[in-house]
């Protein structure tokens, strides 16, 4: 038990966040840098000759340079085993950003200085508040021209709700950036442009005191600003209390530019010492401790076709518990049936390792003959527990699917299912027909043009999409309510999902509340859960 518990506390497993061109997938890059996983960060924008972020690996992605999948990466770094949820930025992608985030024990916020909070911040910070996340705060793009720091920091203050606390504070910005003062070992650590795809660059450590030194570096106004800076800031700013960081009430707020590789570091290994051990997670039986427990594990994300030449499905699974061995069999709880799971890997972008042992903490892909949905619990044989089920975000857009070649029936219904499967379409048919009718709903528009782009390039089947006028999407509660009986509005439509539930569509939100009042006992609700 000993060496399963120590693999376990060497366990960091964190999500990173951010508004789309924050920087996050170079800060990701730079963490593998650091951990040897990659020898030279690639250029994440460029020509189509370029290398590619290495986190971004679908097709599409690569044509238009956003993350439009949860990539996972994992490095060891310093002692420790960390496994990177790299998170879409974009918010037509938010859910499964969302779903990322239930795998993930902390994340990381990344914040364009000369940007500050942007909207897709928010929504995302709000679901690491729903679920008590630890958050800490990456300002990035300090070598370009930035906000006031104070600025920067009321900001998401007041947008977020959260207090800060900078770890380390900026010296100028842009041009001027000089590096940054870090507050515990009152130290400057110098600047230096030398950094850019390596891990060696010129830091230089002034202590605040070596007044001379501190002058020749940064010049005497930013010394002089520094030192106000300073005093006003250990009056300003909250105490640092790791409590409360843990409990997600507190973010640690360090600056730097991932592009030019200053202040990764320093962030990384102060990040190493704040963040936890991987956290029991809660089951319908309790919670289960992930030392004490045997394996169990649940899946939050699904791909098809993350290789070409395999036309395969990955279930990727968050190791909550215990020790995963590949020759063991585990129960599979919502197909009730015990197996032994196949090709168990862990993957670097598309690159693929086929494992003989995870631990708790762990995030492993397995091929997914098409029995796993999102949610879906494993655990060993003898157990019965269910970890909590990931809530399905209403979708705002809708559009009927019209097949332009009806010969291929077959790979359209294959093609248009394994994606829904995947959670970030979903699809509906007509209340009283089958699949002839199928209408897809999306959180954001952008999905539509995936959607079109991978049914043409993984399925070879083309569709049109027409769009429906519905915004607002409702699940039925109560089962016993007859939908033929049903009283609605001129604006409502019924559906059901591929489970057979029925669900409703409206055009206005208006009709919503009418068609409860019009319903004796009908219950509402705007969460589906897998």
């Amino acid at each position: 038990m000993g060496n399963f518990a120590d693999e376990i506390n060497k366990r960091r497993t964190f999500a990173i966040i951010s508004h789309p061109d924050a920087g996050k997938t170079t800060l990701t890059e730079k963490f593998l840098l650091y951990g040897g996983a990659i020898n030279l960060a690639g250029s994440v924008k460029g020509k189509a000759t370029a290398r590619h972020a290495v986190s971004d690996w679908m097709e599409i992605e690569k044509e238009r340079g956003i993350s439009v999948t949860s990539s996972v990466l994992q490095f060891e770094y310093g002692g420790f085993c960390i496994n990177i949820l790299d998170t879409p930025g974009h918010q037509d992608f938010s859910e499964d950003t969302y779903r990322t985030l239930m795998a993930a024990d902390s994340a990381v916020m990344v914040i364009d200085a000369s940007k500050g909070v942007e909207a897709q911040t928010r929504k995302l910070f709000k679901v690491c508040v729903m679920r008590r996340i630890p958050i800490f705060t990456f300002i990035n793009k300090m070598d370009r021209d930035a906000n006031d720091t104070f600025e920067l920091l009321d900001e998401i203050e007041k947008e977020l709700g959260i207090a800060t606390c900078p770890i380390n504070w900026p010296i100028g910005s842009g041009k001027n950036f000089k590096g940054v003062y870090e507050r515990e070992t009152k130290c400057v650590i110098t600047y230096s442009d030398t950094e850019k795809g390596t891990k060696e660059g010129q830091a230089t450590r002034i202590g605040i005191g070596e007044e001379d030194a501190l002058v020749s570096h940064i010049g005497e106004d930013f010394k002089a600003q520094l030192l106000d800076e300073i005093d006003l800031l250990d009056g300003a700013s909250a105490e640092y209390d790791l409590d409360r960081i843990r409990a997600g009430e507190l973010t640690p707020v360090f600056f730097g530019s991932a592009l030019t590789n200053f202040g990764v570091e320093i962030f990384l290994q102060h990040f190493l010492k704040m963040t936890t051990t991987p956290l029991p997670r809660k089951a319908d039986i309790g919670l289960i401790d992930p030392v004490e427990n045997d394996f169990s594990a649940f899946v939050f994300k699904i791909q098809a076709n993350m290789n070409k030449a395999h036309r395969d499905r990955v279930a990727f699974m968050r190791i909550c518990s215990g020790r995963y061995d590949a020759s063991m069999e585990v129960k599979h709880i919502q197909g009730g049936k015990v197996m032994r799971l196949s090709q168990p890997q862990q993957i670097m972008a598309d690159e693929r390792k086929i494992l003989s042992e995870a631990y708790a903490g762990d995030i492993i892909g397995v091929f997914d003959p098409g029995v796993f949905s999102i949610g879906d619990t494993l655990c060993m044989p003898k157990e019965q527990f269910q970890y909590e089920g990931i809530p399905t975000f209403a979708p705002e857009h809708f559009a009927r699917v019209r097949q332009l070649d009806t010969m291929k029936r077959k790979q359209f219904v294959k093609g248009i299912t394994q994606i829904a499967q995947e959670g970030a379409i979903q699809i509906f048919q007509e209340f009283n027909t089958g699949m002839e009718e199928i209408i897809v709903g999306v959180v954001g528009v952008l999905q539509f043009d995936v959607l079109k782009y991978r049914l043409e390039n993984e399925y070879n089947v083309e569709i049109r999409l027409e769009n429906l006028p519905y915004e607002h999407i409702r699940w039925i509660e109560n089962k016993d309510i007859d939908l033929d009986k049903l009283t609605g509005t001129s604006d409502m439509k019924k559906i059901k999902d591929l489970k057979g539930n029925p669900l409703l569509l409206f055009v206005n939100q208006w009709s919503v509340g009418m068609t409860v009042e019009r319903n004796s006992g009908l219950v509402l609700s705007e969460f589906g859960r897998n």
